[in-house]
């Protein structure tokens, strides 16, 4: 239970303090995004080595500030071109950093179709991800939080809205 305290070398009530206070943030931050934008990054800022141990992100001894700022990172990882008024045709690169491909909502509906071959993957919050084949037509729902799981072959797709 105290192995978490022991990595990052701090003790239980400033690691009670610190996380009750940066959950505080955020939660006022989800509301009022214009209040504490960067009080939980600036905190975290401040620590010096995270010593991530997720298995999915292979950052292992990343600093926090290298955290942050993959975090803040608004590259997009596809170009985008303009097919009808309600359609955008993406491309989206293999080749870029995983980082990119973010967890996300989006402000208005949309369906996604796939228009060729690949082995990338899309995934709802809290369900299993599902392939993306070409035909078939995924609703994203606006405001529910998504993500593309990234393959190793190029994806293109088709969003309307």
């Amino acid at each position: 239970m105290f192995k978490h305290l022991k990595e990052t070398k701090m003790d239980y009530w400033i690691h009670w303090l610190d996380a009750i206070k940066m959950s505080g943030a955020l939660f006022i931050h989800a509301w009022y995004p214009d209040v504490f934008k960067t009080y939980v990054s600036d905190k975290l800022k401040k620590r010096k080595v995270m010593g991530c141990k997720c298995k999915s992100c292979k950052c292992k001894e990343m600093t926090n500030e290298q955290v942050i700022q993959q975090m803040e990172d608004q590259t997009k990882p596809f170009t985008e071109e303009k097919y009808s008024d309600n359609t955008v045709l993406r491309h989206f690169d293999p080749t870029a950093p995983d980082h990119l491909y973010k967890w996300h909502a989006d402000e208005e509906h949309r369906y996604i179709e796939a228009l060729n071959e690949n082995d990338w993957e899309f995934q709802f919050d809290n369900e299993l991800p599902q392939s993306l084949e070409p035909g078939k037509i995924i609703h994203i729902p606006k405001g529910l939080i998504h993500r593309l799981i990234k393959g190793k072959s190029e994806l293109s797709i088709s969003i309307k809205s």
